[in-house]
């Protein structure tokens, strides 16, 4: 009952304004891409060039735009110079998450099965939570340059650099894209960014892999665009146990990570993809006074099928061994190595893979979906490393639905259901009801 009065209000009211809605009948027309666009510079432009123009800047942001799971929408505020070899633009969101949790509650703002409490007692039963730090500023800069192409500059941030609701500016990517090159910090290439739906969930299914790291990547299309292949160096992120005989010593060595991706049907909205990682992680031995390394690697089979305009499907499968980052349910935990407790003068990586997959009903294309999927993550025993109370299994079931009231404001509603599982079969479960407002400029 508590629940109900909690949420009675704001239902209400999302309800009555999508009904409303649904009463006009501009609301089934998804509306193109119209930003404001600024001519700075002395030279003036008949009506008919001005045009030209504005549809060149148009196209410059709309072929470069990316899709897919927390992607930024199309800047709303360009300014060109009159030849348009150069265009700057700002956009950005105020996003706003109220969010409760019931019959167990996660320790994080974010819904990460790998943070569900073990126990069950009066503080983490229930939780409510009014979050903005996911709200996001950005900006983007298109060179047409005559040497090199079109040059794209892009960086953008957001409010998660500190502890929970903190508030402090964190950058998520900063990076330069010219001849098939990204050079900077963006979203890691071992990530498939159409893999997955949205969800107001921040984090996303515990088995996806939406991390951001500092890289240099190249990315080639082939055979009638249909194939892509990407290759990149990422900056390692190692976390392991390094026992009495070991100790933490500066990488050496990037994470070398590469990708195959077919892609198919009506503007190549379908595609499956290959990905493969690499890691060389570096570690001291103080029995030998040596350093040594430990071998990482993983694969990724990822895709979304667009069945027809009104159903998409989503999924990912990762398996691997030492490959925390790569995993969104145990980034930051401390397996990707450990001690063998056999002879605790060896060290050995941690087995790990996981799964997800979703399904998308487009009701009303580009303007109202709804999605439910499942996800799984599974840390394997390896020679008896991990003890009892250690995270064995992880699951994340959601369902949500996604309402685009304009270009511009977005409502959505979501359900988690959580299950944490260690490694003595112990489960505890977890439960969190949100709705979200956002609106973008």
């Amino acid at each position: 009952m508590k629940l109900i009065r909690l949420f009675a209000l704001p239902l209400a009211l999302t309800i009555l304004g999508l009904g409303t809605t649904f009463a006009q009948s501009a609301w089934f027309v998804v509306e193109e891409y119209t930003p404001s666009i600024y001519v700075i510079g002395h030279e003036k432009h008949d009506r008919h060039a001005k045009d030209a123009l504005v549809e060149k800047v148009k196209d410059d942001y709309t072929e470069t735009a990316r899709h897919g799971f927390q992607q930024s929408h199309n800047p709303q505020f360009i300014f060109t110079t009159p030849d348009n070899r150069f265009s700057l633009a700002f956009g950005g969101f105020v996003n706003l998450r109220t969010s409760y949790d019931l019959k167990g509650a996660v320790d994080n703002i974010d819904f990460v099965t790998y943070n569900i409490p073990m126990t069950d007692d009066y503080a983490n039963r229930q939780r409510i939570m009014m979050d903005a730090t996911t709200s996001r500023l950005f900006t983007k800069a298109i060179i047409n340059s005559r040497l090199l192409g079109r040059v794209v500059v892009y960086g953008d941030m957001d409010f998660r650099g500190g502890e929970e609701f903190s508030y402090i500016p964190r950058l998520r990517s900063a990076y330069v894209q010219l001849k098939g090159l990204t050079i900077g910090r963006d979203v890691t290439t071992f990530c498939d960014l159409n893999a997955a739906p949205q969800t107001i969930d921040f984090q996303g299914p515990n088995a996806y892999n939406f991390n951001f790291n500092e890289m240099i990547r190249y990315e080639v299309d082939f055979f009638r665009n249909r194939f892509r292949f990407g290759v990149a160096a990422e900056m390692p992120g190692v976390n392991g146990s390094y026992g009495e005989n070991f100790s933490a010593i500066p990488q050496r060595v990037p994470d070398g990570i590469a990708y195959l991706q077919y892609s198919w049907g009506e503007n190549k909205a379908s595609h499956l993809r290959v990905s493969t990682v690499l890691r060389d992680m570096y570690l001291h031995n103080k029995t030998t006074n040596d350093n040594t390394t430990q071998l990482g690697w993983g694969v990724h089979l990822s895709g979304h099928i667009n069945i027809t305009r009104w159903i998409d499907i989503y999924m990912n499968g990762v398996y691997g061994k030492g490959i925390t980052p790569y995993i969104q349910d145990l980034a930051g935990s401390p397996y990707d190595f450990g001690y063998n407790p056999k002879d605790p003068k060896q060290m050995q990586t941690m087995p790990m893979w996981g799964w997800q997959a979703a399904g998308q009903v487009n009701i009303v294309p580009g303007r109202l979906w709804a999605a439910a999927g499942y996800s799984m993550v599974r840390l394997n025993e390896r020679n008896g490393y991990l003890a009892d109370d250690e995270y064995r299994r992880g699951q994340y079931v959601f369902g949500n639905i996604f309402c685009n009231i304009t270009s511009n404001f977005s409502v959505a509603l979501e359900y988690l259901h959580g299950t944490r599982e260690n490694m003595n079969e112990v489960k505890c479960t977890a439960n969190r009801l949100s709705i979200m407002a956002q609106y973008n400029f």
